[in-house]
């Protein structure tokens, strides 16, 4: 199952596509490739897209999108100067299937992918660059702040967005 766009997707859309123009750019978690494709029409100097699912992966290939597997940054190489993720945010449901989950469950709390991805993209983004992450209210943030602070980074809100039982946001992260 490849993620498809949704309200978490345009709304980060609409950020990739103020941010990119001029910038190298990394699409993490990349799905069908919606940020990477604004990145593009916005006019970054350079793409990647990344996911963990083959099928999304060999999707955005057959369209020319440069895209590698990898799961968060295994397989990323060099730095980036924008880096854009829509990561899976929500807590663990029992009842959702595997492969759905893969796309949607960011662990047993909603923040583990998360985390891992804060802790790993420090070395993979250039000296003045800029991430911009989906988090929903749905996702705990008692650890994510305190990361934050650690890895020396800051953030701030770009964008709420209210839908059903929760609220996402942008955050810029830098």
């Amino acid at each position: 199952m490849i993620y498809l766009p949704g309200e978490d997707s345009y709304l980060l859309e609409k950020q990739v596509k103020k941010y990119a123009k001029g910038k190298s750019f990394l699409d993490m978690g990349s799905g069908s490739g919606i940020q990477t494709r604004a990145a593009l029409s916005a006019g970054a100097s350079s793409v990647l897209a990344s996911d963990i699912n083959k099928s999304a992966v060999s999707s955005l290939k057959s369209k020319e999108i440069p895209a590698v597997h990898s799961n968060l940054f295994k397989n990323i190489k060099g730095k980036f100067d924008l880096i854009a993720f829509n990561p899976p945010y929500l807590p663990k449901d029992k009842k959702e299937d595997k492969e759905s989950a893969l796309a949607t469950t960011g662990g047993k709390r909603g923040d583990e992918i998360i985390l891992k991805f804060l802790k790993q993209s420090k070395k993979h983004l250039n000296k003045d660059g800029t991430i911009l992450l989906i988090v929903s209210s749905l996702t705990p943030t008692d650890k994510i702040l305190p990361l934050l602070k650690k890895l020396n980074l800051s953030y701030k809100v770009l964008e709420t967005k209210k839908i059903f039982f929760e609220s996402l946001e942008v955050w810029e992260i830098h």
